[in-house]
């Protein structure tokens, strides 16, 4: 402090706020030097804009959800649902032991993390099409929104001895009867875990998000070499062998869902022709293609059956049938 080099924690309270001085302090090992610079503070900033990002989408599609009214069972939930959920359980008992022994910055960076992999890299993005297509009060919609209300509801808790200011914020806007202060209460115990033996367990979904990461790094590739403009209008092929096949067989359909694209189709490995792009993934070979097919003006994906029904001529089947059918079926994603 003699050599006038330091940072003034009133400085960064008035440029960055309080909270992201706290969630610097938290996320620094204090069983070693602590250092801070005005670029470590800024990526404190960085990760606190991440982690309230990621609340404001949480909390913005719970719009029209009563907990009281709407929340499923977890039987009722579709299998990705109930898949965020246990990894939601799974990451606070993690984080109560955490914070049991004052390691703040394991806290830190695990929901950081949570936020920026399995929320924002593969969950959220998958459940798009589910929450702004389907029906309104339908079972795929209510699904998500259950899976997001649990998630908020342990999130705003998680955050709450770091980010306090945050965390009250957040409390006051979350749907359904509760108190006047997130510092009133104690862990979230609506958090359910997936049931011993389930077909689509832990160790499956592990497998979809790592041949997600595959897909998406060739779907940057053709973005990048102008092939495609967006993900939707990409078709892609996985070349797999016996067992991913059956793996990516059990979504079927929804499969294109959580790849994001508009189409999706499992061929077996030893057809893939030589111009496939080898993965990562063991096992694994794809393809992406251009679609040939119109854009549907309400799903954005581009499907053979767009313009088929005459009182919706710019607008896909499945479109359609959420608009003026019984909606839409979806059983995993």
């Amino acid at each position: 402090k003699s050599l006038g080099n330091t940072i003034e924690p009133e400085k960064v309270n008035n440029t960055l706020g309080a909270d992201i001085l706290r969630l610097w302090v938290s996320a620094t090992d204090y069983s070693g030097e602590m250092a801070v610079s005005e670029q470590i503070l800024q990526r404190s900033a960085d990760a606190y804009r991440r982690i309230r990002n990621t609340a404001r989408f949480l909390l913005s599609n719970l719009s029209g959800f009563d907990p009281a009214r709407d929340l499923l069972a977890p039987q009722d939930m579709l299998a990705l649902d109930r898949w965020a959920v246990d990894r939601a359980l799974l990451l606070q008992r993690e984080l109560e032991e955490h914070y049991s022994e004052y390691r703040f910055w394991n806290v830190y960076s695990k929901v950081h993390n949570f936020c920026v992999q399995e929320l924002g890299g593969f969950y959220l993005d998958i459940i798009k099409d589910r929450q702004y297509t389907t029906g309104a009060n339908s079972v795929a919609r209510r699904s998500c929104q259950t899976a997001l209300y649990h998630i908020s509801e342990a999130l705003v808790r998680w955050i709450a001895p770091i980010l306090a200011f945050t965390a009250d914020e957040i409390w006051q806007y979350l749907p359904g009867e509760r108190n006047e202060s997130v510092m009133l209460n104690g862990w979230y115990q609506g958090l359910s875990e997936l049931p011993e033996g389930i077909e689509l367990d832990r160790a499956y979904w592990d497998r979809v998000m790592a041949v997600k990461a595959s897909v998406n790094k060739e779907l940057e590739n053709q973005r990048t070499a102008k092939v495609i403009g967006g993900n939707l209008q990409a078709e892609v092929t996985l070349y797999a062998d016996e067992g991913l096949s059956a793996d990516l067989g059990k979504l079927g359909d929804e499969l294109r869902f959580v790849l994001i694209t508009s189409a999706a189709s499992v061929v077996p490995f030893v057809q893939a022709p030589a111009e496939a792009v080898a993965t990562e993934v063991e096992g694994l070979k794809l393809q992406v293609v251009k679609s040939g097919h119109a854009k549907c003006g309400r799903c954005w994906h581009f499907r053979a059956d767009v313009g088929s029904h005459p009182e919706h001529p710019e607008i896909c089947s499945r479109c359609v049938d959420n608009l003026s059918g019984s909606g839409e079926v979806r059983h995993y994603a």
